[in-house]
């Protein structure tokens, strides 16, 4: 039978948080790595997010890696092409393709306790590795809902993730089931192109204007010219969002103004009162993710557009029926209605020492220490794990404070030496949880009067972190050894008892040869060493 390959580390996908960990395993001088990719590209959530319309919500110059600035963004606000293809120039310019096995979906990630190893099946064969760090990201598998009648209905289905482009919207009347961040960008680009769009609305979102334009090429030669400008603009960027933390963190009653701000918005396009009491919210701004559009109120003011504001329950044949009983005839369904957050698929897929799967011990719900470590699970870590998620910045000075993380992680595993594996404490992981879940008490999160993406099925929120992208490097700036249980190999505990008992004898043996036990307790005293 053929060695099963293994390798020091093996991360899993290659969007945002899988192509910053491979950068930074170079950086700390880790060669050993591969990067499993189920898909045929890198990108991850860009890759797979191409509807019309697709765009970032985070200024372009903060929605980028620190270590690779990008001085030629065309847009403050970056479209999912240009995404992409930054992600694409990144993965080129550190020299990560040799690393990267595409068409490599991990379908099991198993504890060897023997090894001290994860043994990984995938899609493409196996392999081992001593660390596994999962990127795969909560923004990673759709959520359809279970909609009776779905599987009768004959036409066109798919996810906003998972745009079919072959299929032709112009003249067809479509139904967008979900208003969340997809849909508002969806709504506008095929309005135009449809005879008629029936948007589906549970639960209305705060929309304030989006203010995107175009970055002149004056702006981007001083970039390229005097990288410090760039850098600039990022730190206003990052500063201005450090500020807005207090008010959703603890004075969510001081985002007021803020609703004013979106009421206005909305009525400055909505004329019809019944419409804008439709679209008004009931909750308090902040609790969902607040919305940038400055097309999505437009276009849901022209003739061939239907709010439908109780929901999509049941379908019948090729006609939607609502909560409230309204009927809409559709050629085709688009779902933009998220994805796996507090369930994620890949915790089904990771087996720890006791057979017990990751999704089995977050059945409670989902913690990790600091984010990033499972107790029960030695060596897997995390990237965008629990509670690192954002409510209003860059999810990419998460991603960064947690590589920190992981690079000082291997740090110490090199230091350890050997065979070595570090598991969570179960005492320190609850700790972490407690106290962030005690500061969640007071945020607008928590208590906006909402339902939203962030919170599991036990309405607990395990998506945000409660504070600032400040606070949060902090915390992960150092693995503290004494939150993990150190992990030896059997072989090793055996090598290391007979190394003592060795030790011991010849140390019995040095005594009653020259009988000056005395000198050799003070010489190691002398040197520091406890006798």
């Amino acid at each position: 039978m053929a060695e099963r390959e293994h390798v020091r580390v093996a991360v899993v996908g290659s969007g945002f948080g899988g192509l910053g960990a491979a950068v930074r395993l170079r950086r700390e001088g880790v060669t050993d790595f591969v990067v499993l990719e189920r898909a045929d590209s890198v990108g991850g959530t860009w890759r797979d997010n191409s509807y019309p319309g697709c765009a970032c919500d985070v200024p372009s110059h903060l929605y980028s890696f620190s270590f690779a600035p990008n001085p030629d963004w065309p847009r403050t606000f970056s479209g999912q092409q240009h995404i992409r293809a930054y992600l694409e120039h990144v993965t080129d310019v550190f020299r990560l393709r040799p690393h990267i096995r595409f068409n490599s979906e991990v379908q099991r990630m198993t504890w060897n306790a023997e090894r001290l190893c994860w043994d990984i099946e995938t899609s493409a064969g196996n392999l081992s590795a001593d660390l596994v760090v999962s990127a795969t990201g909560p923004l990673s598998d759709p959520k359809t809902p279970d909609i009776p009648g779905l599987d009768s209905f004959p036409g066109k289905v798919f996810h906003s993730a998972r745009w079919d482009h072959d299929f032709d919207l112009r003249g067809k009347r479509v139904a967008m089931v979900g208003t969340g961040a997809s849909a508002i960008q969806i709504v506008p680009s095929i309005q135009p192109q449809v005879e008629r769009l029936t948007l589906f609305q549970r639960t209305p979102p705060w929309v304030l204007p989006r203010v995107d334009r175009a970055i002149s090429g004056v702006e981007r030669s001083l970039h390229r010219a005097l990288p410090l400008t760039a850098q600039l603009r990022r730190g206003l960027l990052w500063g201005i969002r450090e500020l807005q933390v207090q008010a959703f963190t603890k004075r969510p009653n001081e985002l007021g103004l803020i609703e004013q701000l979106a009421k206005r918005n909305m009525a400055r396009s909505i004329k019809d009162p019944a419409l804008r009491a439709k679209l008004t919210p009931d909750y308090r701004i902040g609790c969902k993710r607040i919305l940038l559009s400055s097309e999505y109120y437009p276009a849901l003011a022209q003739p061939n557009v239907d709010l439908v504001a109780s929901g999509l329950s049941e379908i019948r044949g090729s006609t939607l029926v609502a909560a409230d009983g309204s009927e809409a005839e559709v050629d085709a369904i688009v779902f933009g209605t998220g994805f796996h957050v507090t369930d994620m698929p890949i915790a089904d897929r990771v087996v720890g020492p006791e057979g017990q799967t990751l999704a089995e011990s977050w059945k409670g719900g989902m913690e990790a220490l600091r984010g990033a470590s499972a107790a029960g699970f030695p060596n897997w870590m995390t990237i965008i794990g629990p509670n690192t998620g954002l409510g209003n910045s860059s999810m990419i000075l998460m991603i960064e404070s947690q590589l920190n993380y992981m690079a000082d992680f291997v740090k110490q595993l090199n230091v350890l030496g050997g065979r070595a594996a570090l598991d969570a404490r179960p005492s320190a992981v609850h700790a972490w949880n407690r106290r962030v879940q005690e500061r969640m008490k007071r945020t607008v999160w928590n208590t906006g009067g909402c339902t939203s993406w962030y919170l599991d099925a036990s309405g607990r929120n395990t998506t945000v972190w409660p504070g600032t992208t400040t606070e949060f490097r902090r915390a992960t700036r150092r693995v503290d050894l004494a939150e993990y249980e150190l992990l030896r190999a059997p072989a090793e505990k055996i090598a290391t008892s007979e190394d003592a008992k060795s030790k011991d004898s010849k140390s019995q043996d040095g005594k009653s040869q020259d009988g000056n036990a005395k000198s050799g307790k003070s010489k190691d005293a002398k040197s520091g060493v406890t006798a």
